[in-house]
């Protein structure tokens, strides 16, 4: 069964996403991009807060493209303590040039590849990515005023990703401006989980968590059958 990733940007909202029925607490600033860091502080007083119960994940932010950089972001947000690190994908050059340094990185650390189904289609990437080491792949996208995954991508073409994705016994995630319409369509799907930001405060993902909206949409995902597939969620050692 997919579970529920919420996106917070402090330590209430990781208490009220805990609280509320997320599986994942994922830590991000959405004011500063798609996947905008959070300062270091506020991802370790988050993890501490969260003290386990939960698994948590934390973004390296935008401007992340580099080897060096990349190799310090990771480094810098592992260091946080949390379970999964999530790095972009935001160029296909780019990644490329990363491979290198992703195949140190992954013996190390959990790392997730966010790839940007708006700016170019991932799949040609998804071998090349998965013998790096890593530990998941997400399909997300870049710009959060534009169309939403399910916008700009079929359910057979999101299905293939997660075989594919799975097949390599990665993890496979779903996110990008989805809404409480969305899940009766992706959990059938089998990803690992799906990400949520904006349904979780109103529409609007600069403001605060809602409990309201986080009470609908794990309602949502629990009353979806979903595809038999296996929990996959749990931490272990890398």
């Amino acid at each position: 069964m997919s579970g529920l990733l919420a996106s917070v940007r402090s330590v209430d909202e990781a208490m009220t996403a805990r609280d509320g029925g997320a599986d994942i607490i994922d830590c991000k600033d959405p004011d500063h991009g798609a996947l905008g860091a959070l300062p270091v502080d506020v991802i370790t007083d988050i993890v501490s807060a969260v003290a386990g119960t939960r698994p948590t994940s934390a973004t390296t932010g935008d401007a992340v493209n580099g080897p060096r950089q990349l190799h310090d972001a990771v480094c810098r947000t592992a260091a946080c303590g949390v379970d999964y690190v999530k790095f972009g994908v935001f160029d296909i050059e780019a990644v490329r040039a990363q491979y290198e340094v992703l195949r140190g990185l992954g013996t190390e650390h959990r790392l997730i590849a966010v790839c940007f189904v708006d700016l170019f289609d991932p799949t040609p990437l998804l071998p090349a990515l998965a013998a790096t080491g890593i530990h998941g792949i997400m399909l997300d996208t870049a710009h959060k005023r534009g169309p939403a995954l399910t916008a700009l991508w079929r359910s057979r073409q999101i299905a293939d990703v997660i075989n594919i994705v799975q097949r390599h016994g990665l993890l496979c995630g779903l996110a990008g401006r989805l809404g409480l319409a969305d899940i009766a369509h992706l959990l059938p799907l089998g990803a690992d989980y799906l990400g949520f930001r904006s349904a979780l405060c109103g529409g609007d993902r600069r403001k605060q968590i809602d409990h309201s909206a986080l009470a609908r949409v794990c309602c949502a995902m629990h009353e979806t059958p979903p595809r038999t597939s296996p929990q996959r969620l749990a931490v272990s050692a890398p």
